[in-house]
């Protein structure tokens, strides 16, 4: 089976700041491209970190009223707050992502940094493009028939031994069904793995006899 990559997702044209922009000029920038977050960049592309709207927060959270206390802040607030300069502001260091990575690689790597978006950099760590959560999920718009025939095709017929004519596959804004009859009892978990792995599939659900049971060594 072929997943779509992080290439095919991403997108290419990305605004960056260089390291010396201060700190208005990337509140800007923010504003009139209507991002929420901006790769910080050195001379030859590569990325060094990211600025988000909550990186800029504490600055506009450090003008408290004249005659109101605000709560302590995180040493980490008061260095942002502090901050006049894109090296300053930004999150380091960046979570990047290879533009080959399917779509699990990456939601795995966004789900285990904490992050909402990948900087995507190429073999010599040039920034090349930034794919989002958002991006990802595009995958879940995949066309049901399109799903159903990546199933009878490739998991079926290729991936797991298995006569696909002897199995039905119905497939409903992403869900999956499976009904008809497999050869040992085994391959049933098997082809269910599989389908669960096909880009854009939101579940599998399965009720597949069999003809032999070779799970029972008796």
């Amino acid at each position: 089976m072929k997943h779509r990559e992080v290439r095919e997702l991403m997108t290419r044209e990305v605004v960056t700041v260089p390291s010396s922009a201060p700190f208005k000029e990337v509140a800007r920038t923010l504003t009139e491209h209507g991002v929420s977050a901006v790769p910080v960049v050195d001379a030859a592309g590569r990325p060094l970190g990211v600025i988000s709207e909550r990186d800029l927060l504490p600055k506009s959270a450090g003008q408290s009223d004249y005659f109101r206390s605000l709560p302590a802040r995180e040493a980490w607030e008061e260095d942002k707050a502090a901050g006049t300069r894109a090296e300053e502001l930004m999150s380091s260091p960046p979570v990047c992502a290879r533009p080959d990575w399917t779509v699990a690689e990456a939601a795995r790597l966004m789900e285990a940094q904490g992050v909402k978006r990948l900087l995507v950099v190429d073999g010599s760590d040039v920034l090349i493009g930034i794919v989002s959560r958002r991006d990802l999920l595009r995958i879940f718009l995949r066309d049901d028939e399109d799903i159903r025939r990546e199933i009878m095709g490739e998991v079926l017929g290729l991936g797991a031994p298995q006569n696909p004519s002897a199995i039905t596959v119905t497939v409903t804004d992403g869900r999956v069904e499976l009904d008809g009859t497999v050869g040992l009892r085994s391959l049933i978990p098997l082809v269910e793995r599989l389908c669960r792995t096909v880009d854009g599939v939101v579940s599998v659900t399965q009720r597949l006899g069999y003809s032999t049971d070779d799970t029972n060594p008796g």
